[in-house]
């Protein structure tokens, strides 16, 4: 199925029968992504009175009980509420599912403290104007995003003023294959994502962070239409699906 529109007075083709998923699967047990030392998902079945919702099990039907943590489990999408003092939900937040999207792969930089950081100054010239959401793909990349366990292991990071960037260029969405735009442990300040956010000065309460997103290799940097699917969850965050098409 192929669609036709436009944006800013440009004329776009995307084929919806070719879709990109760029969300990690979510499976119970540990072979999951995981930060910050926060439980693995868990998958089980219903069990009351006579009942068991596993029909391997002898029930008549599968009715699996789900203990997830957005933000630790796998990919997710927040928004501000995931840093603000009153109740901001990513339900009532993302209202709009699509926009033009650039997918970019850069190299983190060795900071002089070890730690390794996307820096501003390798993304802000090859930026396109007509983008809305910045997909970011950390290199080297591979499959080990899939289950990689970041808790306790200083993962790469993304600058503060990279953030800003984002905001002042108004990207409503970003995207990226790390499991926290700041650092895993910053005394929780937090920078980055008040940065993207500009909170509390002047919140950007309809953009959003997806976290934990995977890029295969054989995925040419460049233009898309991205589509965010997430769960209606009134909560800062909520399991995603971030889908990519290319645009021609």
């Amino acid at each position: 199925m192929v669609i036709t529109f436009s944006h800013n007075n440009k004329n776009y083709q995307a084929d919806l029968a070719i879709p990109i998923d760029i969300s990690i699967p979510l499976q119970s047990g540990n072979a999951n992504p995981n930060t910050f030392f926060l439980n693995e998902p868990i998958f089980e079945p219903v069990r009351a009175n006579n009942f068991i919702g596993s029909v391997a099990l002898g029930g008549n039907c599968n009715c699996e009980n789900l203990s997830i943590n957005a933000h630790g489990n796998g990919t997710h999408t927040e928004c501000v509420g995931h840093i603000s003092n009153e109740k901001i939900t990513i339900n009532k937040s993302l209202k709009t599912f699509f926009s033009i999207a650039q997918l970019i792969s850069i190299e983190a930089k060795s900071q002089s403290n070890g730690d390794k950081v996307v820096m501003l100054d390798d993304v802000k010239n090859i930026l396109d104007n007509s983008a809305e959401s910045i997909v970011l793909r950390t290199l080297p990349n591979d499959e080990s995003k899939c289950i990689q366990n970041y808790s306790g292991a200083n993962p790469t990071y993304v600058q503060e003023e990279f953030c800003e960037f984002l905001a002042q260029k108004n990207i409503k969405h970003f995207l990226l294959d790390l499991p926290s735009v700041d650092k895993e442990s910053d005394e929780g300040k937090l920078l980055a994502h008040h940065a993207f956010w500009q909170y509390p000065l002047k919140p950007r309460l309809d953009a959003t962070i997806s976290e934990m997103i995977y890029v295969p290799t054989k995925i040419e940097d460049g233009m898309y239409l991205l589509n965010i699917q997430i769960a209606s969850f009134e909560s800062d965050a909520s399991p995603s699906k971030p889908v990519l098409y290319k645009l021609f």
